[in-house]
């Protein structure tokens, strides 16, 4: 029986996705025609899909109100180096939870994946408390060594186990055979393997670190240390109310790397979501 589609049913098909697909495009798209927008016309009813007027006050006033490019760039470095780290203590937990057998294998992981059961807000007080102690409140390290370190990573641990047990054990036996230790195994053999659990991982490290919200407004006070949520929050007039343009600027500037990341590596996104489940 032929799988292929007919030009008929091919234009059934698209149709139907591309209607489907208009309540996730449209409000990215009024987001974005919005910020160019005069202010009266950003909430206009019906809304218009393309703006009347075009005005670029809303991305200059992004920058001129407070540090918005000294923000963006804390956003960036942060969950760059966040991802990196991810990457290295995930991919080296996951190796050895799926290679290396020891007494209490199973109830260890069992208990790293209880981290996943832990909402950050029960943990967010005594992470306070100690780091205030340690002085680095209104810092940059507790928004890298908790995604790193903590329950945020638990996810990326387990998409690389479940990556690793898939792998064949004769490639390292081969790689034994050869004289390799178990660590130079890992980095030969089974990290340059690992490429589709690391796009997928690096993409939900990402987003979860630029789109971090909470930590943020716990730990930094001083708006040059602020990140791009934090700072989303802070465009308001001299009455505390929204100045909507240029929120949507901002916000349309936001949207910019995580559309990158995600073409960039989408392809092992979802290669590494197909692997992360086919064994046990």
């Amino acid at each position: 029986m032929s799988s292929k589609l007919s030009p008929r049913a091919k234009v059934l098909l698209y149709g139907t996705l591309c209607v489907l697909a208009i309540p996730f495009v449209f409000p990215t798209w009024w987001m974005v025609t919005s910020s160019v927008k005069p202010v009266s016309e950003v909430f206009a009813f019906p809304p218009s899909p393309i703006p009347t007027s075009v005005s670029f006050d809303g991305y200059r006033d992004a920058f001129t109100t407070q540090p918005f490019a000294r923000q963006y760039l804390n956003s960036a470095y942060i969950a760059l180096v966040v991802t990196f780290g991810t990457l290295a203590v995930s991919s080296m937990a996951g190796y050895a939870f799926a290679r290396i057998r020891f007494r209490g294998q199973n109830l260890l992981f069992l208990v790293v994946l209880l981290g996943l059961l832990i909402p950050s807000e029960v943990t967010i007080v005594p992470l306070f408390r100690m780091f205030n102690a340690l002085g680095l409140v209104d810092t940059h390290w507790p928004l890298i060594l908790v995604p790193i370190l903590g329950a945020p990573s638990v996810l990326a641990t387990f998409i690389m186990r479940q990556f690793f047990i898939a792998l064949p054990v004769e490639l390292e036996e081969a790689a034994r055979l050869d004289g390799l230790g178990r660590f130079a195994t890992f980095w030969r053999i089974g990290l340059p393997l690992s490429r589709p659990a690391l796009g997928a991982v690096s993409i939900f490290t990402f987003l979860h670190s630029w789109n971090l919200y909470l930590e943020p407004i716990v730990f930094l006070s001083t708006p040059e240390k602020f990140t791009l949520p934090q700072a989303l929050t802070q465009f308001v007039d001299a009455y505390g109310g929204p100045m909507w343009n240029v929120q949507l600027s901002a916000a349309s500037l936001t949207a910019i790397p995580v559309l990158i990341v995600f073409v960039i590596a989408q392809r092992q996104f979802i290669e590494g979501l197909a692997h992360t489940g086919l064994k046990g």
